[in-house]
């Protein structure tokens, strides 16, 4: 093939190319449309038609090629040849041009060949590199120390299995070049180590560790205000100096309270462990670099250690001996078997301790209630809390206003005011700010509320970056399933129903329909229950919301029923706490790695018991610490102390444990794994109300009458004309019941499992009680697009000799799915099968189970392969018969999948695949819906940046 290697890209100003001699040059786009041309008239030849038809294609693919390298901010702007290449063949397979890229591939592998063998001749036997440059922060060049690249490379691969530091090596030099900047020097081996990691997950450990090569040079420079780096075996030595110069530099910042500098740091610095530094995968790493480590104007000077250190003196500051609590905190943090949820890892032993997750508000009926609302919305979430909102007493389109005896315009208007506050108060510029406005069933406007995230209709009636939710009483399910017909009210005219539920609901509202049909109502509309039900399901597919959570089960099931009602949940449908005018409710939130409280194929009940009894203690010790933005959070929060304790990792400790998701097995297992981690909740509340007393609400609660949450299902059961529920338990509960009566409760509420997007990237776990979204994907954030893949399913295609190039190729074409490749057996297809190739049946099962031993709630997101109105109507019947109190996201397949690269054999021959879209889900059925999908809205799961997610974890 006569095609020259293409030597340059981009003609973009400020672009450069590093070719394969280490000499940079400008970009030039037009060599790489001419190295294009080439290539198809070798292959199709050249007549006049030809030309013109390639002249046409060339244009297209080179423009792609540019916008694939310049979009990517993870190399800079600084590309080598290699990489364009590799564009230039992926463009090809995109395309569909199979012969020119197999020619192309072919004279690829030549061409290496070649200049291997004069390699041989110029240099036998010796090393072809020639010295380089580093060009150092003054701008002085100093020759490049290759003993230390090799030194930091060989500490990143050590104890890892299956990877090799002359790969990562290799891989790294070429991208080298003379006059290199320190930071190009340091990204260089992490890239290298990246992309290799489809290939070998362990790659994705040593990606992290050369990344924290990268911050410890960053950081120790920082804090000794000159030019400092450590390599891992340095730094175990160091790590003790470094933690006081690291709090000295915080306070000293106005970034951390100066409370921690009184700590006994060096007891502290000796309990530190620097080894831990190297448990982080890649994606967990690049979380923390780029949203979590202390920074002074994009200079972070906060490590690993020294990170969880500060949570934990943060949540130690008012211990009697808080050096040995914080260590005792540390060391949970730092093992990963307990998480602090993002806004307590945002800002613990910060000068503003905002550590809470997320709070729960409810709007008056009237202009100063509704934009107090809205003030408060934006001063809570300034410090990265997560909202949710009740609009339901806000009077519907058409009410009378005395004041100004005029119409009201209802609620939309107001909701559109909310999301645009959301948008403008972006958490310090962390993320967006996040909230979830709910409306209950029987409100008049629910029809326009159903509509708010539309993307058709009138914009000033849409609320595009607001999530929505129903908050769904049970007469409006049991009229959906006799096929009744439901009547709305203005709630101006029916008051009493928002505070409302279970029978006394019934009786209100059915005197209201009589007094509707009688006429003495002025705001009121009958509809059949069905069509609205429909109505509700065909939402939550097109748009994502509003989501389906149940009033009843949160009210009739929950623990402080004497003092308040529960009116809405938060922004991720885990958290059910009364709110009022005068109580704005507030939790506070972790989780509990589960999956490493596996071990010897069992739950490790000891272990989970320990680290239950520290996170509440930390949990609890959050409520004194917090900084609270408005009163009326102060006040609910220390009135009832309510903490949220979830769970993550659920699906590793299943695939541990080897039962799939997908089975009975795996249902006790949610039964039995939180029934323990309730018991244990539970039993330390008690121990901290020994110690530091009840909460001040306890009296009258169902705690108080030795009523506990697996209790509170036969009240559930009886309201619903005794529902059949699932009531088997194994542990001591009346022993416990009687603990709790004789001693009390220091928190009102005590579990919720909350979505964990973030942290359990951090652990390298999955997220929280999800199914596995995809085995192997590309992952895209800030730091650009990397390969995350299931390390436990490599392990086992490699131990049946089933993991090679063809098995990633595979992966990569079905999305990360195993059901479609026939030489996988069908143990190993069961137990990762992903979230679309489960029966969303087994997740309400399941999520039945853990909700019986739940005082709050758990953010279920379901997912269905195929959705069809029958199927939701289904799936969401069960969840409310199995007394669930919430669901969250429907998810579905959406348009974008795993990008398929190409891959080379050793024999020359192009293992790649063409990159086609497996058919995305096809409308809605007509029977439900008349409204094109919206995809994007629902069809994802949660990424790093999504702030949905991150404001709760």
């Amino acid at each position: 093939m006569p095609a020259p290697d293409v030597e340059a890209v981009a003609s973009a100003p400020g672009y450069q190319l590093i070719r394969r001699n280490g000499a940079v040059t400008p970009f030039d786009a037009a060599k790489i449309a001419v190295a294009l041309t080439k290539a198809f008239l070798a292959v199709e030849g050249q007549s006049a038609a030809a030309s013109r038809r390639i002249h046409d294609i060339v244009a297209g693919l080179t423009d792609q090629i540019v916008a694939n390298l310049t979009r990517r901010p993870d190399v800079g702007r600084t590309f080598h040849i290699e990489d364009v290449q590799d564009q230039v063949e992926l463009a090809l397979m995109r395309g569909e041009h199979h012969k020119v890229a197999r020619a192309y591939v072919l004279y690829r592998e030549a061409r290496a060949r070649e200049r291997a063998k004069a390699l041989a001749v110029v240099h036998p036997g010796g090393d072809a590199a020639a010295v380089l440059h580093v060009r150092t922060a003054d701008g002085a060049l100093v020759p490049l120390d290759a003993a230390r690249l090799s030194t930091v490379i060989g500490e990143a691969c050590a104890g890892l299995d299956g990877v090799s530091a002359v790969a990562v090596l290799n891989e790294a030099r070429r991208n080298l070049y003379d006059g290199i900047s320190l930071d190009e020097l340091a990204q260089a081996p992490i890239l290298a180590a990246r992309t290799l990691v489809e290939t070998e997950p362990n790659y994705s450990k040593v990606s992290a560790r050369l990344l924290l090569d990268k911050l410890r040079r960053e950081a120790l420079s920082f804090v000794a205000g000159r030019p400092e780096q450590a390599t891992q075996a340095e730094m175990a030595e160091r790590y003790g100096d470094y933690l006081g110069a690291y709090v000295r530099t915080g306070i000293a910042n106005d970034l951390l309270d100066p409370e921690l500098g009184r700590f006994n740091l060096s007891r502290l610095a000796a309990a530190l462990k620097p080894e831990r530094d190297l448990a982080f995968d890649y994606l967990g790493f690049q979380t923390l670099y780029d949203r979590y480590f202390l920074h002074v104007r994009g200079t972070r000077f906060e490590l690993p250690q020294a990170f969880f250190m500060r949570v934990a003196m943060g949540l130690a500051l008012r211990e009697i001996d808080r050096e040995a609590r914080a260590i005792e905190f540390y060391d949970l943090l730092s093992s990963f078997d307990f998480m602090a949820s993002t806004p307590t890892l945002f800002n613990a032993g910060t000068l503003r301790a905002q550590l809470s997750s997320c709070f729960l508000t409810t709007v008056a009926d009237d202009l100063d209630g509704i934009f107090k609302a809205v003030k408060d919305n934006a001063l809570l979430a300034k410090y990265s809390g997560g909202l949710g909102n009740d609009w339901t007493r806000v009077r519907g389109l058409g009410a009378h206003i005395k004041g100004t005896n005029g119409e009201s315009q209802g609620v939309v208007p107001f909701l559109k005011v909310a999301n645009d506050t959301a948008i403008a108060v972006n958490q310090g510029g962390k993320r967006k700010g996040a909230v979830c406005a709910y409306l209950e069933t029987w409100h008049v406007d629910i029809e326009d509320f159903l509509d708010l995230r539309k993307n058709t209709g009138d914009e000033r009636r849409r609320t595009h970056d607001m999530n929505t939710a129903n908050w769904v009483p049970d007469l409006f399910m049991e009229r959906v399933e006799e096929d009744g017909p439901w009547t709305l009210f203005s709630p101006d005219e029916a008051p009493d129903l928002h505070d409302l539920y279970g029978p006394a609901f019934k009786a209100a509202y059915l005197a209201y329909e009589a007094r509707a049909a009688r006429g003495e109502m002025k705001v009121f509309k009958q509809v059949r229950a069905l069509d609205l039900w429909r109505r509700m399901l065909t939402m939550l597919f097109e748009t994502g919301h509003p989501w389906i959570t149940f009033k009843d089960p949160c009210n009739i099931r929950s623990p402080q029923q004497h003092v308040g009602v529960v009116h809405s949940s938060n922004l991720c449908t885990e958290i059910t706490l009364n709110t009022s005018d005068d109580e704005v409710a507030v939790c506070n939130l972790g989780s509990v790695n589960l999956f490493s409280h596996i071990a010897d194929g069992r739950l490790d009940m000891e272990k989970l018991a320990r680290t239950v009894r520290i996170a509440m203690r930390m949990l609890d010790n959050v409520i004194d610490i917090n900084f609270y933005t408005i009163p009326e959070a102060r006040r609910s929060n220390l009135r009832h102390r309510p903490v949220g304790l979830g769970i993550m990792g659920f699906q590793d400790a299943l695939q541990a444990l080897r039962l799939p998701y997908g089975s009975d097995a795996a249902v006790r297992f949610a039964d039995e794994s939180m029934e323990a981690i309730s018991f244990h909740a539970i039993s330390a509340s008690v121990d901290l109300a020994a110690e530091r007393g009840r909460y001040p609400s306890f009296a009258g609660s169902l705690w108080s009458q030795g009523i506990l949450p697996i209790d509170s299902l036969e009240r559930l059961a009886e309201a619903r004309g005794g529902a059949d529920f699932d009531r088997s338990r194994t542990l001591d509960w009346d022993s416990l019941r009687q603990r709790v009566v004789a001693t009390g409760m220091r928190n009102s509420n005590c579990m919720a499992i909350a979505p964990t997007a973030t942290i359990s990237n951090i652990c390298g776990v999955s997220q929280s009680i999800e199914p596995a979204y995809q085995n192997l994907y590309v992952k895209s954030n800030m730091s650009g697009d990397f390969t995350v893949v299931n390390a436990a399913l490599v392990h086992d295609l490699k131990a049946r000799g089933l993991w090679d190039e063809v098995m990633v190729s595979d992966l990569k074409y079905f999305d990360g799915s195993l059901g479609e490749i026939a030489r996988i057996p069908d143990d190993l297809k069961d137990l990762y099968a992903t979230a679309f190739e489960i029966d969303p049946a087994w997740l309400v099962e399941a999520a039945e189970r853990r909700q019986k031993w739940i005082d709050q709630a758990q953010s279920l997101n379901l997912y269905i392969a195929s959705p069809s109105g029958k199927k939701l109507d289904e799936l969401y019947r069960l969840a409310w018969k199995r007394g669930l109190k919430t669901t969250y996201y429907l998810r579905s397949r959406s348009a974008t999948h795993v990008e398929k690269s190409t891959l080379k054999g050793t024999d020359g021959k192009l293992n790649a695949v063409a990159a086609t879209v497996p058919p995305a889900v096809a409308a809605f059925p007509a029977a439900i819906s008349g409204e094109a999908v919206d995809s994007e809205a629902w069809g994802n799961a949660c990424a790093i940046n999504d702030p949905t997610c991150e404001a709760c974890q």
